[in-house]
């Protein structure tokens, strides 16, 4: 079931994207690249000055899951303060390496827990993995990142 529900999501993601523009006027923005699939993207945050994450976004061209986890990400960083989008950063991290079990440990990742098997597939790790590591690295005002 978690399978089926894991493609569903990857798929419809893919093909609907959301948040896939450019902001303009972002405060904060990264590149992230993965030399290993091509997966390329950028990704853009508008952070009000209490440091709420007002709008996030992404641009490029990945795979499916690449595309589907960025999308994912960036509606769920929406309205929260950068603070909220460290803790998901490392809570995703660990879910998609296999040390976060979201059915055992409390977490605030809610709909972004379908990447749970994603460990299984340790090529397919950094497609998920990429849009957060280029949100992290814009946090920390970071211009490129890559998963080498």
């Amino acid at each position: 079931m978690r399978d089926e529900l894991y493609q569903q999501t990857i798929l419809e993601h893919n093909r609907n994207p959301r948040n896939f523009r450019k902001i303009e006027g972002a405060t904060h923005a990264a590149e992230g690249y993965n030399p290993l699939c091509g997966d390329h993207l950028w990704v853009y945050m508008k952070v009000d000055s209490c440091g709420v994450i007002e709008d996030a976004s992404f641009e490029g061209s990945g795979c499916a899951i690449s595309k589907a986890s960025a999308s994912m990400m960036t509606t769920s960083l929406k309205g929260k303060g950068v603070q909220e989008a460290q803790i998901l950063f490392e809570e995703f991290h660990k879910l998609v390496i296999g040390e976060l079990k979201p059915d055992e440990k409390p977490n605030h990742l809610e709909k972004l827990t379908v990447f749970s098997g994603i460990w299984q597939y340790p090529a397919r790790v950094k497609c998920a993995s990429l849009s957060w590591h280029a949100m992290h690295g814009a946090l920390e005002k970071a211009k490129t990142v890559s998963t080498e």
